[in-house]
């Protein structure tokens, strides 16, 4: 697709095929917001932060992404229900429809980098027809600078249009909302839907096919932050886990909270320039770092105000996700540029409400790539009493429905990369202990904290062999004592009143694990395989 050549204040769209209009290009926030506010788009908060309504989808919608199935596609995608094929007419037709749409129409353009990496940066131009949707951008992504505006040259094109319905028996969609990405025509279109997280999300699952396949770069759908050692670390968890709260240690410097990658130079980059955090029953004293970012500036996504204008962050009327970006550095102990050097530990999180996996264990390479691919966590079947049977949930590489590789291509380059470097690789359970939801408890943000901490200064590695026993069955290797936890809490049984009851349930959960990861062993290598409970 041909570039137009762009001044800092002049835009045209005519080669994409937009003609007319009014474009505002690369407006600072106030003035996105001021919009905002003019049009009646959203409100604002008693301390300056807009608040905006997604309207009528607050997440993502997975089963309505598609992905073009074409040359570069068709052979190297995982295709099924994660990763839905698009036939390429079809997506012509769509697009020249989104574009007469949006010709003559007030539009907002802005030009932004992923990837805090210069080497393997890739340059994005956002046409939005909200105001709001232009200011999540510029939260998210890298901002150029006015030099880089100059010559800017975009590789990538999203087009967001929420208001522009799809039809499905012409269209070849599901419903009226899509998001597709054509991998040939370097362009990701948005429609049917508000919600701010397909924007992000649709350039991560290019990114997460583009930089393994040609720069031999491994994603992750994680947080990281840096010590002052300089040491890096990897935190991946599906939501609930404590990935963001856990990576915000005001002792380390946050690199970011979501999407990086790792270099075959050893580094890891940060693909966003911002946040985008869960608020829900967000308070100060438990999360103060992002609490304290909620400000001008911010864009909050779904919240209700209470009559002063505060934001009741207990309230879920609208949904459960209610969320907040803002760029990272108002995240006042942050790292810049958003790069790491160094890493030495990896933490899967997981909230295992069957209460087995013991609360900290180093994994080997092979039981890491297992466990990465099984990317396990629980759901409590429900929250109204009587109820306290937990569900197993797998999510492959802590991401599926961001990846368009085979789970096994990203897991085999995890594998190398920890061997290659060696890095410790443990599986942390900050759900928990002392029985099943509904009868244990939680583990104690404080007892986990204490071993991540143990983990990173060394002490756990330092243990001798003698100092590590081997859960029964997972075959973890899990240490007997750290600093600052009681040592039985160390051993998942022990906590356990009833040890028939664990034995049980601790079975329950291998056959869960084995059941899933069934669909994976045509690919899996043998290593792969050893990893897993057996």
């Amino acid at each position: 697709m041909p570039t137009s050549a762009i001044t800092k204040h002049e835009i045209s769209l005519e080669y994409l095929g937009i003609i007319g209009g009014l474009q505002h290009y690369q407006l600072t926030p106030e003035k996105l917001q001021e919009i905002t506010l003019k049009k009646d788009l959203g409100v604002v908060t008693r301390n300056g932060t807009l608040a905006i309504n997604t309207g009528a989808f607050t997440g993502r919608s997975p089963k309505d992404r598609f992905i073009v199935k074409d040359e570069i596609t068709k052979d190297t995608v995982w295709w099924g229900d994660i990763n839905i094929p698009f036939d390429s007419k079809q997506f012509d037709k769509l697009y020249g429809k989104m574009v007469s749409y949006l010709s003559q129409k007030e539009l907002y353009v802005r030009d932004a980098f992923a990837c805090a990496e210069k080497k393997y940066q890739t340059s994005i131009r956002f046409i939005t027809d909200y105001p709001w949707s232009n200011l999540f951008v510029y939260n998210m992504f890298i901002e150029p600078t006015e030099n880089e505006l100059e010559v800017f040259d975009p590789e990538w094109t999203v087009i967001n249009a929420p208001e522009f319905m799809a039809s499905p028996e012409k269209d070849g969609t599901r419903q009226h909302n899509f998001s597709i990405i054509n991998f040939t025509r370097k362009v990701v279109l948005i429609g049917g839907s508000g919600y701010t997280g397909e924007i992000k999300k649709g350039i991560f699952s290019a990114l997460n096919f583009l930089l393994p396949k040609n720069h031999h770069v491994m994603p992750m759908h994680c947080s990281a932050n840096v010590g002052k050692d300089d040491d890096t670390a990897i935190f991946f968890g599906l939501s609930g886990t404590g990935k963001t709260t856990l990576s915000a240690d005001p002792n380390r410097r946050l690199i970011g909270d979501d999407e990086h990658g790792w270099t075959p130079e050893n580094t890891i980059f940060n693909f966003e320039g911002g946040c985008y955090a869960k608020v829900l029953n967000l308070s100060k004293e438990k999360e103060p770092e992002i609490f304290e970012a909620i400000k001008e500036g911010a864009l909050l996504e779904n919240v209700i105000l209470q009559k002063d204008g505060s934001v009741d962050f207990t309230n879920d009327s609208i949904t459960q996700n209610t969320r907040v970006s803002y760029p990272i550095n108002f995240i006042k102990n942050f790292q810049k540029p958003s790069i790491g050097e160094n890493p030495k530990n990896i933490f899967f999180l997981t909230a295992d409400a069957f209460g087995v996996l013991p609360p900290i264990s180093k994994l080997t390479p092979e039981q890491a790539a297992y466990h990465f691919i099984s990317g396990y966590t629980a759901k409590v079947a429900g929250t109204e009493e009587g109820i306290n049977e937990p569900t197993p949930s797998f999510s492959a590489c802590f991401g599926a429905p961001f990846m368009p590789l085979h789970p096994t291509e990203y897991a085999e380059m995890l594998s190398e990369k920890i061997k290659i470097n060696n890095v410790n690789v443990w599986l942390v359970n900050t759900g928990w202990t002392a029985g099943p939801y509904g009868t244990g408890h939680r583990m104690k943000l404080t007892y986990t904290r204490a071993m991540i901490n143990a983990a990173l200064n060394g002490s756990l590695n330092n243990l001798g062999n003698e100092d590590y026993m081997k859960d029964p069955f997972f075959h973890l290797s899990v240490p007997k004592k750290c600093e600052g936890v009681p040592s039985y809490i160390l051993d998942p049984q022990e906590t356990w009143e009833d040890k028939n009851a664990y034995q049980k349930k601790a079975t329950q959960l291998v056959e869960a694990f084995k059941a899933n990861f069934k669909k994976f062993e045509s690919y899996a290598s043998k290593e792969i395989m050893a990893g897993g409970p057996y």
